[in-house]
């Protein structure tokens, strides 16, 4: 049996033998010289981005094949010694190892000649020569794309009600508290509807839970169309939906209380177990001047109490209450 020994790499040629074992990897990669012109650019990296070697090769435009508009690719930042904006301008990035040569960083590409954008992950490795300088600097690149559309996936079913399509409870709760920071720190009111489904009881005895849930759902449609960008509005619990007003005056929030109030009541969904009237609900509004020692809770309270307040007065009506928790002077 003969040994088989490995091919010697031409002690004249080490670079030239690295750039052709990149061309043949099946992972897409480049390489930037140390001018910033691209001086490889694989087969696997053409297939990514649509974008042909000889067009590429010989230029600094290498950012065009992923980018709309310009930007540096990570290579780039490595090169110019920017790697300080690389946080601006990824979603997640390190140094893997902890070593200070290389980096990795993701972020979501348009990917201009293709049409599809992708999130791609990217890893640095820089060059050096014999003194240290940088001469070349090499990104590998990784499609995650399916990984990445699975992690939202997986988040919007932990945010999002399962039967409405609303936010969750555990949704209303991080975003209530956030709005009531945010509103703290810009000193503006902060409001919140509780919104109830009357007699909702009678109608899952007389409609059943399958008739109930179809109720639910053209309910949660009703008032999410009455919403801003801005607002929130989730499936608080059973047949209760809570809506977080930021920056909302209490006249506001009362406009848009009635807004939902007459929009469910056009729903005209029969109640035949209250009288055949139709589904209707109740609606308790309250605003807050977030103060340094208050929290949320306290307007979430309120809100409660003007929607009991509904409910006593008869239902299919708005209770409004004006909270204003201001710092002590």
């Amino acid at each position: 049996m003969h040994n088989v020994q490995p091919l010697p790499v031409p002690a004249q040629a080490p670079r030239r033998y690295a750039f052709d074992v990149l061309e043949l990897l099946v992972i897409p990669a480049f390489v930037l010289d140390a001018q910033g012109r691209v001086s490889m650019w694989n087969r696997a990296c053409e297939h990514l981005t649509g974008v042909l070697a000889h067009e590429v090769l010989g230029t600094r435009d290498a950012w065009r094949s992923f980018y709309q508009h310009a930007r540096p690719t990570l290579a780039d930042l490595v090169l110019q010694r920017r790697t300080g904006e690389v946080a601006a301008l990824y979603d997640d990035h390190q140094r893997p190892g902890g070593g200070d040569a290389n980096l990795s960083a993701q972020s979501w590409c348009d990917m201009p000649r293709s049409g599809r954008r992708r999130y791609l992950a990217a890893d640095v490795s820089p060059i050096l020569d014999g003194d240290g300088a940088v001469v070349a600097v090499v990104e590998t690149l990784r499609d995650m794309t399916a990984e990445k559309q699975a992690q939202i996936a997986l988040e919007q079913l932990a945010t999002k009600d399962g039967l409405t399509g609303l936010a969750n409870r555990r949704c209303f709760d991080d975003t209530l508290h956030a709005e009531w920071q945010r509103a703290l720190r810009q000193g503006q009111p902060l409001s919140l509807l509780m919104v109830d489904v009357d007699n909702f009881k009678q109608y899952n005895d007389a409609y059943g839970h399958v008739g109930g849930d179809a109720c639910l759902q053209r309910i949660a449609g009703a008032v999410a169309s009455e919403m801003r960008t801005n607002d929130l509005v989730a499936r608080y619990g059973g047949e209760e939906f809570a809506v977080i007003l930021p920056n909302q005056s209490l006249k506001g929030a009362a406009i848009v209380a009635e807004r939902i109030r007459c929009r469910v009541e056009r729903l005209q969904l029969p109640n035949l177990g209250v009288g055949k009237q139709y589904v209707t609900v109740s609606i308790g509004a309250a605003t807050a001047l977030a103060a340094p020692d208050t929290d949320p809770a306290h307007l979430v309270a309120t809100a409660d109490a003007a929607l009991y307040r509904a409910k006593h007065m008869g239902r299919n009506r708005i209770s409004l209450t004006l909270e204003e928790v201001v710092a002590a002077r």
